[in-house]
């Protein structure tokens, strides 16, 4: 069976030499957090999916980010019983003060730092993932 496929932007702000994470919060379900990400519709790329999702959940678009297209990560895992995987590029927020809206899809936003935003993601791959992109973020805002 192929998996679900899905994907978005792990999207972080520079704020006083601290990297930020954003975080959304569902507003189904357990009210997981989680970058913005959403399932790829027949005939999209991936990449496309990002870029629509991230606009119609936190109405960032491809303007406002500065993506680092050659850093992603896919992460692989089960949902219900059905395998899912999600491919995820690191982007930066070009205006840190830039306002988020979020769509019906979710309650709340948080911009975290690495430890908060692994501490709410609540999953281990994604917990991995935030501390390799925190990572790369630093470099690349250290240039």
């Amino acid at each position: 069976m192929s998996p679900t496929r899905a994907a978005g932007l792990v999207i972080f702000r520079q704020s006083n030499q601290i990297i930020e994470f954003l975080m959304l919060q569902t507003s189904y379900g357990v009210h997981h957090w989680t970058p913005p990400k959403g399932h790829v519709d027949p005939g999209e790329s991936d990449w496309v999916t990002a870029l629509r999702e991230t606009k119609e959940e936190a109405g960032l678009s491809e303007a406002d980010l500065e993506v680092f297209k050659d850093i992603s990560k896919t992460l692989n895992y089960k949902v219900n019983g059905k395998p899912k995987a999600v491919v995820y590029w690191l982007a930066k927020l070009k205006n840190p003060d830039q306002k988020v809206t979020l769509s019906h899809e979710h309650q709340d936003l948080k911009w975290l730092p690495l430890q908060p935003a692994q501490e709410v993601s609540g999953f281990k791959d994604m917990q991995d993932l935030l501390a390799e992109f925190h990572d790369m973020a630093l470099k690349a805002v250290n240039k």
